[in-house]
């Protein structure tokens, strides 16, 4: 950062100065746990001295909280992943079952929208597509935050609802999905090769929100990318250049991860791995009727309080993936 040049490449620079406020605030966090444990034998070695019952209750209170400090801190150690601290694009689609699983998709939608502000995440619909009757058909999330894939990459798979539909007049109990899928936002040092007959742009009249020429003037953009067969959408911002900007973003940040992905099963099929946890498998239930439970297939963690993990609740869930890798 003392570099003359340092602030020539704003994106840059604000990149590192945001990895070196983490990097403080991890090592500050490391010395007060380290200080708390030195204070904390002192206080030790004089109750071999001298029984206290006061020395006793500070003693075990600290201990107590060191506990939950030491948990937090550990968690950050085993988000040591290369992309762990990237920021990232979550995407919610509803699965088969019309307008029940497209309501569920909100659903999820307002999950995380809770979780990231109980995170003090920034989360941003940069794409929206509204079901018929009610919910979403998808929605793109960029969420921004330290460790927000790292944390959020727990959440990839196929999300199962049960419970009594408000769509159905008889009350009938209904099981629906939808998918989850996250990958991280690519760094602008990071090589990611788009041949430009590769890909279609398209531009459209965005949809919702957003004034008098949100629906007269073509600012929405969707790419196409042939190869690959993604379709990127991006209808946010207000201008037709920062919403084409932010697609090939998010479709260079998904080439990316798809690549990575290739990758990890390749090494999966040498290693003779033949299960796993990717996307596509039903990684968590939330049982609202005739019960009310969710639990997590994978590490078989589960909490009674469902409304509470639907109001965004999720960071036990996904410490328990954490801890079990």
């Amino acid at each position: 950062m003392n570099q003359p040049n340092f602030w020539e490449d704003i994106e840059k620079a604000n990149k590192l100065n945001q990895e070196l406020s983490l990097l403080k605030k991890e090592l500050g966090e490391y010395q007060h746990i380290k200080k708390n444990i030195q204070d904390n034998e002192e206080i030790l070695e004089l109750l071999k001295l001298e029984s206290s019952s006061d020395l006793q209750t500070e003693l075990e209170n600290s201990t107590n909280l060191l506990d939950k400090e030491t948990e937090s801190l550990e968690l950050n150690t085993i988000l040591s992943g290369e992309y762990d601290n990237f920021d990232c694009y979550l995407e919610i689609h509803p699965g088969a079952g019309g307008t029940e699983s497209c309501d569920w998709a909100s659903m999820l939608l307002r999950m995380y929208e809770r979780f990231c502000d109980k995170q003090e995440f920034s989360c941003e619909i940069i794409e929206k597509e509204s079901g018929e009757e009610a919910g979403i058909k998808s929605v793109t999330l960029h969420i921004k935050g330290p460790y927000a894939y790292g944390y959020l990459k727990c959440e990839r798979g196929v999300h199962r609802l049960v419970r009594i539909s408000p769509f159905d007049s008889n009350k009938r109990r209904h099981t629906s999905f939808a998918s989850v899928s996250v990958v991280p936002e690519v760094d602008q040092t990071i090589n990611v090769e788009i041949k430009e007959e590769d890909i279609r742009i398209d531009t459209y009249c965005a949809s919702g929100h957003g004034g008098q020429g949100v629906n007269t003037t073509p600012s929405a953009v969707r790419i196409t990318h042939f190869p690959s067969k993604i379709v990127v959408t991006c209808q946010n911002e207000r201008s037709q250049i920062q919403n084409k900007e932010q697609a090939m973003k998010v479709l260079k940040s998904k080439l990316f991860s798809l690549e990575q992905e290739k990758k990890a099963r390749e090494m999966a099929n040498l290693k003779g791995i033949t299960t796993g946890i990717d996307f596509g498998s039903q990684i968590r239930s939330y049982v609202l009727e005739p019960y009310t439970l969710v639990k997590d297939t994978r590490s078989n963690f589960e909490m009674t309080d469902a409304s509470k993990v639907l109001d965004g609740e999720v960071m036990p869930f996904i410490e328990s993936i954490l801890k079990m890798k």
